[in-house]
């Protein structure tokens, strides 16, 4: 448990220090790619209810749904202000709240839709991250996950393990996460799944 909570202090006060160059950072990629990667969130948030983790600066909240009532958590209290700027431009209703996604302050069966985009490679425990996920989404529900993984051919993922621990010092992301073994552990179903940079970046969808 101690080394648990250190690993996240450590995330936190890492995207603490990012926060102000995080946008201006990832803005080359995020125009080229992600950007057209998050607009699979499009029609795809249903309420009444739903939860975004890892909230960041608020890059998806173009896509949220107006009639549906979202609450987005984030480990980082320096990221949730950019956040919150951004949702004050956007004139957007959205309640913001600093949380650990690996314990969720929430009762069981709470949202309808669960979503995240690229944040579980910095989640110091993925499986207790979506384990927490699973007990807060209604039996109804259904999960949504933009995220980055280990690529399976052999020689991309031992280049992957080798560069992870540099990549996660600079940026705090790990490149060399088993995502899709990580929802199945956390008990979740995958239903679809899309690959939209080889088998590097996908689009999941699970329910519980």
């Amino acid at each position: 448990m101690q080394k648990a909570g250190f690993t996240t202090d450590k995330t936190r006060k890492r995207y603490n220090r990012m926060a102000f160059l995080y946008d201006f950072m990832e803005a080359p990629i995020e125009r080229l790619r992600f950007a057209s990667w998050r607009q699979r969130l499009t029609g795809r948030i249903v309420g009444p209810t739903a939860l975004e983790v890892g909230v960041g600066t608020g890059k998806n909240f173009t896509y949220y749904p107006n009639d549906v009532n979202i609450t987005a958590i984030d480990l980082s209290p320096r990221m949730l202000e950019k956040a919150r700027s951004r949702a004050n431009k956007l004139n957007l209703k959205v309640d913001l709240q600093e949380m650990d996604a690996q314990h969720l302050n929430f009762e069981d069966d709470s949202f309808d839709t669960i979503f995240a985009t690229f944040v579980f490679c910095s989640v110091p425990d993925p499986v207790e991250g979506l384990l927490e996920l699973k007990r807060v989404c209604k039996p109804e529900g259904r999960l949504l996950l933009l995220e980055h993984m280990r690529p399976r051919n052999v020689a991309m993922g031992f280049l992957f393990n080798v560069l992870n621990p540099m990549i996660v010092r600079m940026t705090g992301a790990n490149i060399n996460r088993k995502t899709i073994n990580n929802i199945r552990v956390a008990g979740w179903q995958i239903r679809a799944e899309e690959h939209l940079s080889s088998d590097i970046v996908r689009w999941i969808e699970a329910v519980p």
